[in-house]
């Protein structure tokens, strides 16, 4: 098999304002791809950039896609180690960009193989429940839509916080008189806080019985974690502080974290990804399944590789729920309640309406 073509697409997908620490996003800067071999098995893929944390924006990830895709044409797509080792060598980081590439192979593979791509990975059906999150606003209104969300039969809420270390005490004071003692809570402040501001944040917020705090500080803070963590009665967990499996190895070594999240567009995909799962569940350090703006597409790759991977036990899976005005994918994973399920279908099982797709921007690159 070899790939024949590679079609790109900027997947812009409106939303409303959604707001965390680090800036408000007013729409889903995506990318999709489309990769052809010349047994007529199409892959699919998709990032989510999300500038503020990945340094990457659509418009990057689009060029960086034709230098990609150049690369690839003629080659085996399903040697998927050494397409992603190609990418790697041809530019540091960037790995945003590279995980639209890197989903389309693996969807490739499991088509190939007959399989859902949770059975190619070794896995099975499981349960997987995601939280719901609320992103930044005044105490007020964020206990308010909280009690909409319990309304709704949210188990798990998710509260973004990091702009205001006193403010964010009373957001979650609120929040958590709102929806009383049963509702798992647990915090992002996107690296909002610095160190005494975490130590201050932590210890009220701690009071109102919190499951855990993803990135506290900035990633460049990661050296005070280990005192943090000490001090700290709410669990932390890594998210901006890993991307690889290096920083996996690092959090770990330095005992930084109790968790962390893996998110597709911060490790390039779901190669690299197994690599941090296999680190952290060698050292006892359950993972979250994350990710950033994405639509259905990449949403059903990542709940195909929880399903895949037991010791991902936390799920942060609503990144298409977060305001997005339009759901043009087909297939794929369908939401029962917060509950997520997925057929047999094999690869990914999802791609996107083509009379959506010919709106957007494109090329191909034969």
């Amino acid at each position: 098999m070899h790939i024949t073509s590679i079609d790109i697409y900027k997947y812009s997908i409106p939303m409303v304002p959604f707001t965390i620490a680090t800036g408000t996003m007013h729409f889903a800067q995506n990318l999709f791809i489309r990769i052809h071999t010349n047994e007529n098995i199409i892959g699919v893929g998709e990032c989510s950039a999300f500038p503020m944390i990945a340094g990457e924006t659509q418009n990057t990830c689009f060029e960086l896609a034709k230098d990609f895709a150049q690369l690839w044409i003629g080659k085996n797509p399903l040697d998927i180690e050494a397409r992603i080792n190609e990418l790697h060598l041809m530019i540091a980081g960037n790995y945003t960009a590279k995980s639209a590439f890197d989903l389309a192979l693996y969807d490739i593979a499991a088509k190939q193989a007959g399989k859902p791509l949770y059975a190619f990975l070794g896995g099975d059906q499981r349960r997987i429940e995601s939280d719901l999150t609320i992103g930044i606003d005044t105490p007020e209104n964020m206990a308010a839509t909280a009690v909409e969300f319990i309304n709704k039969a949210v188990h798990m809420i998710k509260v973004k916080l990091g702009k205001n270390a006193k403010e964010d005490v009373e957001r979650i004071k609120q929040i958590r008189t709102a929806v009383g003692d049963k509702t798992i809570l647990r915090i992002d402040a996107n690296q909002g806080w610095s160190y005494d501001e975490a130590v201050f944040a932590l210890t009220e917020i701690g009071k109102y019985n919190i499951q855990f705090c993803e990135q506290p500080m900035r990633k460049y803070n990661d050296y005070l974690l280990p005192q943090l963590c000490q001090l700290s009665p709410v669990k932390i967990m890594a998210d901006e502080s890993v991307f690889t499996h290096y920083d996996a190895e690092r959090i770990i070594r330095e005992n930084a974290a109790a968790y962390i999240n893996i998110k597709f567009a911060k490790s390039g995909g779901i190669y690299e990804a197994i690599k941090i799962n296999k680190v952290a569940e060698e050292n006892n350090i359950p993972c979250m399944m994350g990710g950033m703006l994405e639509s259905r597409v990449a949403l059903t790759a990542k709940v195909h590789f929880a399903m895949a991977k037991q010791n991902i036990q936390f799920y942060d899976l609503d990144t298409c729920l977060l305001g997005h005005k339009v759901d043009p994918v087909t297939g794929g994973v369908q939401y029962n309640g917060m509950k997520l399920l997925l057929d047999t279908t094999p690869g990914i099982g999802a791609d996107v309406q083509q009379d959506y797709l010919d709106t957007l921007e494109k090329v191909t690159i034969n």
